[in-house]
């Protein structure tokens, strides 16, 4: 959610900021239906004192057993204005927060102004992608070879963009679940959290899902939604409390399904796991001060890079452009991971600072002595276990289509070094 005080001081700079994120000046509009809601807001409560006051009056002359029947009816009179006029703030209010509930957060000044991802900044490459003696399969083609991603079951049973994995590959995704939180637990102080897959409507408003995002998510017959990302529940655990500065920052990660309808993404990555409605993550999730935010994004980007680098994948990491950023962020990195079979990047993980943005939208505070303020969030992929997964097998394939297990993960997959059929 936006400060509308930033809004009413500097109409020009937001419209700016929504300009380059390709969106329509939206300030006067805003202002204009502020401006009445704090009009019938003055009026409401003048109104209000005026009852009161006459309440005090029909009390006294009750005592001195006068006539009141003139206050009675002045008294009915201004009831019905009250009644209105709660009525006339309540729908502004809530035309109001329908326009900010849809717009996104703004970006930083450092993020490149670009319509798409071909605005994105390549900050660092890190690793050198394989090279091969032999042509590189794909993801798909080496599990279904080795027998142990069954895309045909998975379709007869719930249908298109869903995967079942056997066997070794399997165990190789809890290996890789076990591997990112040991390494985010351990050596970046990350809590490992347990989080609900269901969760009501304000949780979701909170963290930027609703209402704009609604057909990108899962809904249920009761009115709950299925996560898209852990993320939705971690950063809601902070919802409408204060807390106090010795507590930050605050670090979270958690392994859970995500579910996304990929409502937006007909026709893209049709075959394989690169874009399933339903796949395994870990999410690491930052509370900070708001002074702590972009120092706080380095860290978070150096610990999902971390898990590339353990496993010996080549790497870049992509500064976001203000057309491809998501809606809750202010600053996006992305970490794309080399596909051989593609002979090219593909993300892996976003990492995003999203500044007081969701803190505003679920009440979210800090307290420092008689300070208080909205805190900083963040949120990153530490990482996507199924593009991890499809890493793996693309860049260590062997051209007998067997492939070799990454060191660090070895001891996950008790001494199995290479996945056979």
């Amino acid at each position: 959610m936006h400060d509308i005080k930033l809004i009413r001081e500097k109409p020009l700079f937001f419209d700016e900021a929504l300009k380059n994120r390709n969106l329509q000046p939206i300030s006067a509009e805003i202002i204009r239906i502020d401006t009445e809601k704090r009009k019938a807001i003055s009026v409401l409560q003048k109104k209000q004192s005026e009852r009161n006051e006459i309440a005090i009056s029909i009390g006294s002359a009750k005592k001195e057993r006068r006539d009141t029947s003139i206050l009675e009816q002045k008294s009915v009179e201004i009831k019905q204005d009250i009644l209105s006029l709660e009525a006339e703030v309540t729908e502004l209010t809530h035309k109001l927060d329908d326009i900010l509930s849809r717009l996104p957060n703004i970006p930083l000044p450092d993020v490149p102004v670009g319509k798409d991802e071909g605005s994105n900044l390549c900050v660092r490459t890190v690793g050198t992608p394989p090279r091969f003696d032999f042509e590189p399969k794909p993801h798909f083609e080496i599990g279904e070879k080795l027998g142990l991603v069954d895309f045909s079951n998975a379709v007869k049973i719930s249908g298109s963009r869903f995967t079942i994995l056997r066997g070794q590959i399997a165990k190789l995704e809890r290996a890789l679940k076990s591997f990112m939180l040991d390494t985010h637990t351990k050596g970046f102080g990350y809590e490992e959290i347990h989080v609900p897959l269901l969760v009501n409507s304000e949780t979701m408003y909170g963290s930027g899902q609703l209402p704009k995002f609604a057909e990108d998510a899962f809904s249920t017959v009761d009115g709950r939604w299925l996560i898209p990302t852990s993320e939705v529940p971690l950063v809601n655990t902070v919802g409408n409390t204060i807390i106090p500065i010795s507590d930050l920052p605050i670090r979270m990660t958690a392994y859970s399904a995500c579910f996304r309808s990929e409502a937006g993404a007909a026709g893209r990555d049709t075959r394989g796991m690169i874009r399933n409605h339903q796949f395994t993550k870990v999410e690491l999730v930052s509370i900070v001060h708001p002074q702590k935010g972009e120092e706080e994004l380095e860290r978070m980007t150096r610990a999902a890079e971390t898990i590339l680098q353990k496993l010996g994948l080549a790497y870049r990491v992509m500064l976001l452009s203000t057309g491809d950023m998501g809606f809750s962020a202010e600053k996006t990195y992305d970490l794309e991971v080399w596909i051989p079979s593609e002979n090219t990047y593909r993300e892996i993980s976003s990492c995003s600072l999203c500044g007081q943005f969701q803190a505003r939208r679920m009440s979210a505070k800090y307290k420092d002595g008689n300070e208080k303020g909205f805190v900083s969030t963040l949120n990153g992929s530490g990482l996507a276990i199924g593009r991890t997964i499809v890493a793996i097998l693309e860049n260590y394939q062997l051209a007998n289509g067997n492939v070799v297990i990454p060191e660090v993960l070895v001891p996950y997959m008790d001494g199995q070094k290479e996945i056979e059929k």
